[in-house]
């Protein structure tokens, strides 16, 4: 065979070999912080003391389902 056509076999191969781990690798964090997300109860409690309020559940649940709501759309995108 002629070397422009290894040459474009190979090329073809690194595009599509970096489209699918681009792919694979945004799933993966996606599951990842949907299983670990990034700020819990404790954390959201522990901001708000060190901001000067009186963390009540309601406000702390209030604050969870919005940053739940948030991410969720988020990853619909």
């Amino acid at each position: 065979m002629d070397t422009w056509i290894w040459v474009l076999i190979v090329v073809v191969a690194l595009i599509a070999g970096v489209a699918l781990g681009f792919f694979i690798a945004r799933k993966y964090m996606m599951d990842y912080l949907k299983k670990n997300p990034p700020i819990n109860e404790e954390m959201l409690r522990m901001m708000m003391m060190q901001m000067g309020q009186k963390p009540s559940q309601k406000k702390i649940n209030q604050m969870m389902t919005m940053m739940n709501k948030n991410m969720d759309q988020g990853m619909k995108k």
